[in-house]
């Protein structure tokens, strides 16, 4: 399978900080792969060390043959990575079809088909009767599905989902994992930050377990569920 993203030995810094140690991890085209960890444990520092969002100070990263460190966050954008952050930051004072409309460009080489606000209706229908609604008037799960949905329209062929249920009620959860699961049908590679097990389950292939900047686990989900050890000193499950 074609490494689609791969990071190796990333360090990253916060100022005098050191965040990231030596953090190596894959992600082939087409999967789903999850990076678990506590609150603090280094998950946003890794997906905005991707975007250039926290530099890495050493290390490579690269995506699809290309050495994203050194690069503008919109350059990587261009590329083809799409990233959705845990603070959502859609637009308030724009309606719901206004903040897809807005974010609408090209995809890049190996995205799959190209995103319209029809398409990104479909996949989030509760989306659809609220379209000429102002983004700030929206609840929590609305806004996450408005985030994803938004972020699909500059049509990446790589997805990175900080926290996506993080404060949604047990019902937007379900829904979010019924949507991620059909973007991964429809052969989009995701790579997204959680502390949520079970979710996580429900929608990874592989995952990567981090805590205080260093990755302590990588295997498939089953190798995961049945490592209880790692679960307790790493997830405190």
């Amino acid at each position: 399978m074609t490494s689609r993203l791969e990071l190796r030995s990333v360090h990253t810094h916060y100022e005098t900080s050191h965040i990231l140690f030596d953090v190596s991890l894959e992600v082939n085209q087409g999967e789903s792969v999850c990076l678990l960890g506590r609150n603090g444990a280094g998950k946003t520092t890794t997906l905005k060390s991707i975007m250039s969002l926290a530099p890495a100070s050493a290390g490579s990263i690269v995506f699809n043959g290309v050495d994203l460190v050194g690069r503008a966050p919109y350059e990587i954008a261009r590329l083809g990575i799409g990233y959705v952050p845990d603070e959502r930051l859609i637009f308030p004072d724009l309606t719901v079809r206004e903040n897809l409309e807005i974010a609408i460009k090209q995809g890049a080489a190996g995205a799959p088909a190209q995103w319209t606000v029809e398409r990104i209706y479909k996949l989030f229908p509760v989306l659809q009767p609220l379209g000429a609604r102002l983004g700030g008037y929206l609840s929590g799960g609305e806004q996450q599905m408005l985030t994803i949905g938004r972020t699909l329209m500059g049509n990446p062929s790589l997805l990175l989902l900080d926290e996506p249920v993080e404060g949604v009620a047990p019902v937007v959860v379900q829904e979010l994992t019924r949507q991620i699961k059909a973007l991964k049908t429809m052969g989009l590679t995701i790579l997204f930050a959680e502390q949520n097990m079970h979710f996580a389950t429900e929608i990874s292939d592989r995952a990567y377990v981090i805590e205080k900047g260093h990755i302590r686990f990588h295997g498939t989900m089953q190798e995961l569920a049945a490592n209880a050890e790692v679960k307790q000193k790493y997830l405190m499950i």
